[in-house]
């Protein structure tokens, strides 16, 4: 009889144990920041209604020697890209998805496109222009530019346009098959006040990685960038 009310009185010491422990869990919990259901929803989406403005100003030379800055697109709608003329990927992969979009948009007269290279050491105005040449650009409305130092085009481009990091390749069969620099593909949007509003990973969302795992996704990708630039469009900007 002593030995069951031993027993008894162990579990009952754990039972009250226990439920004090669930209620200071409880209670504790009770206290945590509730979570922003908002931002939870959006995480990961590519674009946003709105960004951010661009803190400061880009000067560069363009492929017909034309010294210009960003500012003076300030009222236009325009995509941004980083590119190298040396770049594989930039050939095959973006120049062919900005061909489309200049295509579908080039002849509004408040669009225009800014290539901006991240090997301004190499890339020549007379490379920016072959360049500009093979994919019929326009320089009226289709810019590649030439920056100068390097160093300082990349912190433009990763600290105010928010470009993912450059990093300079090391291996030279990496660099022959990849070329100088490893950087962002993805297409940047900014509006008429000079706002960046989102941006868009066609060259991603088209390998074969991102079509196995999602076939429907360039097109949705595609389509919501196209509808994006149009809404930008018929906007007037807020300064008029």
């Amino acid at each position: 009889m002593k030995r069951q009310t031993t027993i008894t009185l162990f579990y009952t010491v754990v039972a009250i144990v226990s439920l004090a422990i669930l209620a200071l869990a409880f209670f504790l919990r009770s206290k945590l920041p509730k979570p922003d259901i908002n931002t939870i929803v959006n995480a990961g989406k590519e674009s946003a209604p709105a960004w951010f403005p661009i803190g400061s100003d880009l000067a560069a030379i363009n492929q017909s020697g034309d010294a210009i800055k960003l500012s003076n697109l300030k009222g236009k709608v325009w995509i941004v890209a980083e590119f190298f003329a040396v770049c594989p990927h930039c050939a095959v992969r973006n120049g062919e998805e900005l061909r489309k979009i200049y295509d579908e948009f080039g002849s509004h007269p408040d669009f225009h496109i800014a290539c901006i290279s991240v090997d301004p050491d190499h890339d020549t105005r007379e490379k920016l222009a072959d360049y500009a040449s093979a994919l019929g650009a326009d320089a009226k409305n289709w810019w590649f530019l030439n920056a100068g130092d390097a160093k300082a085009t990349h912190t433009y481009l990763e600290q105010t346009l928010k470009f993912f990091g450059i990093r300079e390749r090391s291996d030279p069969a990496d660099i022959e098959a990849n070329g100088r620099y490893a950087h962002d593909l993805g297409f940047i949007l900014v509006d008429r006040d000079f706002n960046v509003i989102g941006k868009w990973p066609l060259a991603d969302a088209r390998s074969d990685e991102a079509r196995q795992r999602d076939p429907q996704l360039y097109d949705r990708v595609k389509q919501d960038l196209f509808n994006r630039i149009r809404t930008e469009l018929n906007k007037k900007p807020s300064n008029r």
